[in-house]
């Protein structure tokens, strides 16, 4: 069994983390720390694990967590993760990063949407977490900056399409809908019930911190300079992500070769599924799971491609998508302990 902890435990992606680890067949949890909820039996913050697992909250202290776990998920928020990799680093543990600090390997542009960063010298090994594009270097890495939720859902249907060249790299526009939960747990006024419910709301216009990150992984693997136009939005749900992204075909192609592109460049991969031609994605048949849907279709009028996406932003829009590399990095089947059937309502 391998010994796991996860630092910031309680938040919604740490939760999400216990509640997916909990039932893994070759893991064994053997630390939560929380700052907020320390001395805090673990079921007591969540009464949904109660006779689950026996573990009581911590306050961070790395020299003894390191004594008690081989990896580590750190599901803290960005700036802090950078100040404790290293002294996981120095000490052999293999990090999970949920946060931004090492999903970005150009130290400049991760500065220009967050903050200083002050572990540069980590970014050259850090290995940016999508496992279905990264799968090798996964396997050997040591430190994992786990993709962003909305980044999932733009990444994964564009990557093969512009590799492929089947659409205009200057063309892209995604337009994403998230649940409440990615907000964090944390209170903000703009997450409070009376703020949301009933309320269906455009923010960060063409300004979130996202967008960089998509647009550095899309110019890698399309070998061109990519920028998108992104447009999040706020939906009265508790979990979910709808993208929609539009974009013009570079040829005259079929519906089905688009999906035959992206089926074939996805081969083997469990988590991505392309839904019947006669639907499109709903974010109800992911709610709870590590999949991926994927549809689209071509406006023929103006030779436009309409491609969607849906996940889970909890499960493979964090926690879960976490999960996966853990399982790559320790060289077991990657769906081990994600195979939760999605709910069906």
């Amino acid at each position: 069994m391998i010994r796991v902890g996860i630092i910031g435990a309680t938040g919604y992606a740490g939760a999400e983390l216990v509640r997916l680890l909990a039932g893994h067949p070759d893991i064994c949890l053997t630390v939560l720390t929380s700052r907020q909820y320390a001395g805090v039996k673990f079921d007591k913050v969540y009464p949904s694990m109660a006779g689950m697992l026996d573990l009581t909250c911590e306050v961070l202290d790395i020299e003894k967590v390191c004594k008690k776990a081989d990896l580590f998920f750190l599901a803290l928020p960005h700036k802090i993760p950078m100040e404790l990799a290293p002294q996981f680093i120095a000490k052999g543990k293999r990090i999970i990063d949920l946060s931004a600090d090492f999903r970005f390997s150009d130290v400049k542009r991760y500065e220009s949407c967050y903050q200083p960063h002050s572990a540069q010298g980590l970014l050259k090994s850090s290995v940016y977490g999508l496992c279905e594009v990264y799968f090798n270097q996964i396997r050997n890495a040591n430190l994992i900056g786990n993709p962003g939720c909305y980044p999932t859902s733009v990444l994964l249907p564009l990557i093969p399409l512009l590799k492929s060249k089947l659409v205009h790299p200057n063309s892209l526009i995604a337009d994403s809908k998230s649940g409440v939960s990615g907000a964090g747990r944390s209170l903000s006024l703009t997450a409070h019930f009376c703020e949301v419910n009933e309320s269906f709301k455009a923010y960060k216009v063409a300004s979130h911190r996202h967008a960089p990150e998509m647009e550095e992984v899309l110019s890698r693997e399309s070998g061109a300079d990519i920028h998108i136009t992104f447009v999040p939005h706020l939906v009265p749900m508790t979990r979910g992500m709808l993208t929609t992204i539009y974009t013009d075909l570079a040829r005259d192609v079929r519906t089905e070769d688009i999906r035959d592109c992206i089926g074939s460049f996805y081969s083997g991969c469990p988590f991505v599924r392309i839904v019947p031609e006669n639907r499109m994605p709903n974010t109800l048949n992911v709610r709870g799971s590590n999949f991926c849907d994927i549809g689209c279709k071509i406006d023929r009028a103006n030779k436009r491609l309409i491609v969607i996406s849906a996940i889970d932003n909890l499960v493979k829009g964090a926690a879960g998508q976490a999960v996966q590399n853990m399982n790559v990095m320790l060289g077991m089947d990657e769906t081990k302990g994600l195979m939760n059937i999605p709910m069906p309502l």
